[in-house]
């Protein structure tokens, strides 16, 4: 599978791209600066570009058979900017797959369903403007015709994979807190076979 990754010098994107390079597939990384890509193969192509210019994403884009977007927010509007030129890009080379990595603010409230939790009592996080522009970004999915994936975890910190772990449709599993960097890209990762989370936000936890 020819698979494009945003993001792929994060923390979860670039383990994403470990994990498809270990099951051979070819990826490619669209990435502002080359030199933070320390990962080599002869599978991996690196291109340097911004997902915030239509070009490069159309170059990067071409012949894949899917997108897997780690990015994330920085504190900008790069998410919800890059979305639509991504969205075109796909229709353009035909490509309906797009996963997604958000976060567990734009899943349902379990104490006001009819709200986001990040818009609730729930979320414990003072500042919303990253769960505001995840917000965005999931709009712009869930009006679109693709078939998206909205992975959505919790605090994020580094661990080891387990490969244990509780995900469900649009809520954070009941009492979870937590989901290690490891294990996110690890689901994240094992979507591109699976059509179980079709134009669905997905929140996992321990």
């Amino acid at each position: 599978m020819k698979i494009l990754v945003l993001g792929a010098t994060g923390r979860v994107g670039s383990r994403v791209v470990v994990h498809a390079l270990r099951d051979g597939h070819h990826v490619t990384a669209l990435v502002r600066n080359p030199e933070k890509m320390t990962l080599r193969d002869e599978n991996l192509q690196i291109v340097q570009g911004n997902v915030l210019n239509k070009q490069d994403v159309e170059r990067a884009m071409s012949g894949m058979d899917i997108i897997i977007s780690t990015l994330n927010t920085d504190q900008t509007t790069t998410l919800s900017e890059s979305m639509p030129l991504i969205l075109e890009a796909m229709e353009k080379e035909n490509i309906k797959r797009i996963l997604t990595v958000g976060t567990a603010g734009i899943l349902q409230s379990r104490t006001t369903p009819d709200v986001l939790r990040y818009q609730s009592a729930e979320s414990k996080r003072k500042l919303t403007r990253a769960a505001e522009e995840h917000h965005k970004a999931y709009e712009i999915l869930n009006q679109s015709d693709c078939d998206w994936t909205i992975v959505c975890p919790t605090y994020l910190p580094d661990g080891e994979l387990t490969g244990t772990y509780r995900v469900e449709r649009d809520f954070l599993p009941e009492g979870g807190t937590v989901i290690s960097v490891e294990d996110t890209a690890d689901f994240t990762y094992q979507q591109i076979t699976s059509t179980e989370f079709l134009k669905a936000r997905v929140g996992i936890a321990y």
